[in-house]
């Protein structure tokens, strides 16, 4: 039986996130409608990660084994004439039947965008965390971002009520950045050409909220209210309340999923 490797795009705004849940909209779940749709028979879709509600993708993948014999480009395009157009399969591929997107992968890249302005488009607004003032210090934020960077415990950022077997992860990258925007004309109306900072994390894997607790964190650096270094007192006392608040799940991208090891 054919077995397929899906990478997914979607705008989770409207969605209660990538696992299928007693109620609510989800994105595995209209997969896995999709699929029974071609396939006549209930489908089970793995996914590479559980995005929250809210949380978006541009390179979420699932795996999937279906019966019927079809070839990875018709699959692509009958999925996305049956899914809402938030979601799209950007690339179907023909995998060996040991596949797994969750338990094969290597690691995963986050991306957190925040506009840090007075005003922010409309066109980004669905997209991003704004913080209208004051001024964030990136300098401070990319500093004690790196200072994640290795093995360590993480539990100061694990989401409360989360339960995990180990809160041990590894992080290869951990940066923050700002950019200067690329809508020259609504940078030049509104002399704010440097709104946007993200931050990108990739590692081995993440605990429920970790880089949004993570997010919440710089904040206060670059806020002025934590030192750089204070990052690594979070880390040592492994206590939620250590860190930050949650930033937003609107600003939350799940960039794509490595297999084979970490694309620095």
């Amino acid at each position: 039986m054919p077995r397929f490797k899906l990478t997914l795009a979607y705008d989770g705004t409207l969605f209660v996130g990538w696992q299928r849940q007693a109620a609510g909209t989800s994105i595995q779940g209209l997969l896995e409608d999709a699929l029974a749709r071609l396939e006549k028979a209930p489908v089970a879709v793995e996914g590479a990660g559980r995005t929250d509600a809210g949380v978006h993708a541009l390179g979420q993948v699932a795996s999937v084994t279906l019966s019927r014999d079809i070839d990875a480009g018709t699959l692509r395009r009958a999925l996305n004439a049956h899914l809402p157009s938030a979601i799209r399969v950007i690339d179907a591929t023909d995998v060996d039947a040991r596949f797994h997107a969750r338990f094969s992968s290597s690691s995963k890249v986050y991306r957190y965008r925040l506009w840090n302005a007075e005003v922010v488009t409309p066109f980004e607004r669905p997209f991003v965390w704004h913080l209208p003032a004051p001024r964030l210090d990136e300098t401070a934020m990319d500093t004690a971002a790196r200072l994640l960077v290795g093995t360590h415990d993480f539990a100061s950022f694990q989401g409360t009520g989360a339960t995990t077997r180990t809160t041990e992860r590894t992080l290869f990258s951990s940066r923050v950045v700002r950019h200067q925007l690329e809508a020259q004309a609504w940078s030049t109306a509104t002399g704010e050409a440097d709104a946007l900072v993200t931050y990108e994390v990739q590692g081995d894997g993440f605990l429920r909220h970790m880089v949004r607790n993570i997010v919440g964190t710089l904040i206060e650096v670059g806020r002025g209210r934590r030192t750089p270094a204070s990052m690594l007192d979070v880390l040592g006392d492994r206590l939620r309340a250590s860190a930050g608040d949650t930033a937003p799940a609107s600003g939350l991208f799940l960039v794509r999923v490595s297999y084979g090891g970490p694309d620095l």
